[in-house]
């Protein structure tokens, strides 16, 4: 009773100066799901993580317990109590005790059996933090979505200290064939398809022998391989060592959305154009030649390796989302797995270009007398480079607001490179290298008629078309200054229009939601708009230079039913994470950990989506409640539109639950 009598005292003493001393809050909650090894039975894992120098007590403490209060579960049913993964420090409070304490994290769980499909599991965790005698009471309302897609194979049974889990077994292979399948989808990506012709037309030159070429060819894909598993294991293994996953997320955003790398980018493409028009051939320096001569097994690899290393930089901005999912696997928990993955990623991915550095070699045991038809392959690449290469130019147009390449000016300029490609290929046009087209093959006529119909099929893009097959090349159609039935200044019940096609109200920083949808562009803003609507809040995690971002809102978001549940369902959010506009003062964002103060758009976004819901990939959905919480697991890219659906409604459910 005395030691009891105590410490009402000293909470009661302290209780006034406490909050200027303490930090808001004391114990900030994470949580996810694993499967248990049980059928139909999962285990909810909360990560609470301690402020510096305080401590918090165990599930079984005589007085400061660690409680969870009012468990319950729709859809599901509570299997045993919560339980402790996490193992406190034994020591003497300061009465003479024996004690056990958590500092810096602690994890609790509690396993949940299924009786649908998919169940809600609610409930409050009460932590008790202490320091010095000073002590804050904190209430944690949580509400997790449990959900078998979603549910992650336990980390292994070191975790489990009451209830251990069984490791999914064959989980990596899972992890290795999906790493596969995305390294081939990525060959069809806009800014990795424009290095195919650039690796064709290097090759073609080619080496001396067949031999040779194949040692060359080999050895590019090798150098691939290594330029994309040997610097992540690299950082894997920092990010391991001195947790630093913010800078590295820095890093990478950096180098795909800063205006230098994209300018570079573009200028590479160009000036590869302009050399496979004939206005110059790109060569190794003399110097290296003559000394790559005295070993054939050294010729030419400078150049392979500078081949490889664009590859891999260029392309960077596509294969993004693959790299980030490793590296957030890297701070979870996880070591080797995300360098085995990022291998298995990196050899699907330079396979096809393997390939086709072999390809050239090959073709020249077909060659026939006369290179004509070599440099007309060389010259209908020309064309394609200028076309793809002007993606990187607007990658840094949208995200530092230039405005010199907005969709129609983009469009404009590709619907006279495929004409005069046409041209070329009806043999209107001719460059310095080229032979006299006397007649047209078969083949050639063909692509022409092919050609020419995608022109017929740009064409409309410059009134307002929404081209949704080339949507992740074309900029955003909010960039364009006349879209049909936008014309008018007035609203829309004046003019008829559907507010559907409606532009979207300017944002305070300048930005634009697609399909007429208005919204907000920080997430405090957003919060606070949902609170006064009484909705959820759709935050869309996503980036000016991100493809797969406006293939969404082409394809998916258009969906009536889909823009309909966005619209007046939803409180919509946009955290542009590539912007690199000045924040207002009052919208800086303070990096918890570090004390680093982020002052521009993209950057404070970037945090956010990190810290908040461990997401460094666009594109990424999140629904929220007006206080924040996460409705439902977050969802990614998935063309799936009646998917979308049912990601909105479920988190419609559950907020009004």
């Amino acid at each position: 009773m005395k030691k009891l009598l105590t410490i009402i005292a000293s909470l009661a003493i302290c209780v006034a100066s406490f909050a200027q001393m303490a930090p808001a809050q004391l114990v900030t909650w994470s949580s996810h799901v694993e499967e248990a090894g049980e059928k139909d039975v999962y285990r909810v894992i909360f990560t609470g993580t301690i402020a510096d120098g305080y401590h918090t007590y165990t599930l079984a403490d005589e007085f400061s317990a660690t409680e969870v209060m009012d468990a319950a579960v729709e859809g599901g049913e509570l299997v045993g109590a919560p339980y402790e993964i996490s193992t406190p420090t034994e020591e003497t409070d300061e009465f003479g005790d024996p004690a056990k304490h958590y500092y810096n994290e602690i994890i609790i769980a509690q396993n949940v059996k299924l009786t649908a499909d998919k169940a809600v599991f609610t409930g409050t965790i009460f932590t008790n933090s202490c320091t010095g005698g000073a002590c804050k009471a904190e209430y944690y309302d949580f509400n997790v979505s449990v959900d078998p897609e979603f549910a992650v194979a336990p980390l292994g049974d070191d975790t489990a200290v009451e209830e251990p889990a069984k490791k999914k077994s064959g989980s990596i292979w899972g992890l290795i064939l999906e790493a596969i399948l995305w390294g081939f989808a990525m060959l069809l990506t806009p800014c990795v398809f424009p290095m195919v012709p650039m690796t064709v037309s290097f090759f073609m030159k080619g080496s001396e022998n067949v031999a040779q070429g194949r040692f060359k060819a080999a050895m590019y894909g090798i150098f691939i391989v290594l330029l994309y598993t040997v610097p992540i294991s690299v950082i894997i293994m920092l990010t391991r060592i001195i947790g630093g996953d913010a800078v590295t997320a820095d890093i990478f955003n950096w180098l795909s959305t800063h205006w230098l790398p994209n300018i570079i980018f573009f200028i590479v493409f160009m000036v590869f154009a302009a050399s496979f028009f004939g206005a110059f051939e790109i060569t190794l320096p003399q110097s290296l030649v003559n000394k790559s001569d005295k070993g054939s097994d050294k010729k030419g690899l400078a150049g392979v390796f500078f081949m490889a290393l664009t590859l891999v930089l260029v392309s960077f901005s596509c294969t993004g989302p693959i790299v980030g999912s490793v590296l957030i696997k890297s701070t979870q928990g996880e070591f080797w797995e995300p360098m085995v993955t990022m291998l298995a990623f990196s050899v699907a991915f330079a396979l096809p270009f393997t390939i086709l550095a072999f390809s050239p070699s090959l073709l020249k045991k077909f060659k026939q007398s006369g290179g004509g038809w070599l440099n007309s392959v060389k010259v209908v690449l020309g064309f394609v480079e200028i076309a793809l290469g002007l993606k990187f130019l607007s990658v840094a147009d949208q995200t530092y607001h230039w405005g010199i390449l907005d969709r129609e000016v983009y469009l404009a300029i590709w619907i006279v490179v495929f004409t005069l490609l046409g041209l070329y290929l009806l043999g209107k046009i001719r460059f310095e290298n080229d032979e006299p087209v006397e007649h047209l093959s078969v083949p050639r006529l063909t692509l022409a008629i092919a050609v020419f119909s995608f022109v017929v099929y740009l064409i409309p893009g410059m009134w307002g078309a929404p081209l949704k097959a080339l949507s992740g090349y074309m900029p955003p159609i909010t960039t364009q200054d006349f879209v049909i039935g936008q014309g008018s200044s007035v609203t829309s019940a004046d003019s008829g229009v559907s507010e559907d096609l409606m532009p979207a109200a300017d944002s305070k920083y300048g930005l634009h939601l697609p399909l007429g949808l208005n919204g907000y562009f920080t997430l405090e803003e957003g919060l606070q708009a949902a609170k006064k609507a009484g909705k959820p809040v759709f935050v869309d995690v996503t980036g000016h230079g991100c493809v797969n971002c406006r293939e969404m809102e082409s394809r998916v978001w258009s969906d009536p039913k889909v823009l309909s549940m966005l619209k007046n369902d939803f409180v919509v959010v946009a955290l542009y994470t590539d912007d690199k506009q000045k924040l207002d003062k009052e919208d800086y964002v303070t990096d918890a950990e570090t004390g680093k103060v982020y002052k521009d758009l993209g950057r404070a976004n970037s945090y956010t989506a990190r810290t908040l819901w461990n997401v460094n990939a666009q594109p990424n959905y999140v629904l929220l409640s007006p206080e924040g919480e996460v409705l439902v697991p977050v969802r990614g890219y998935d063309l799936d539109v009646q998917g979308f659906v049912d990601f909105l409604q479920s988190g419609i459910d559950t907020y009004n639950k």
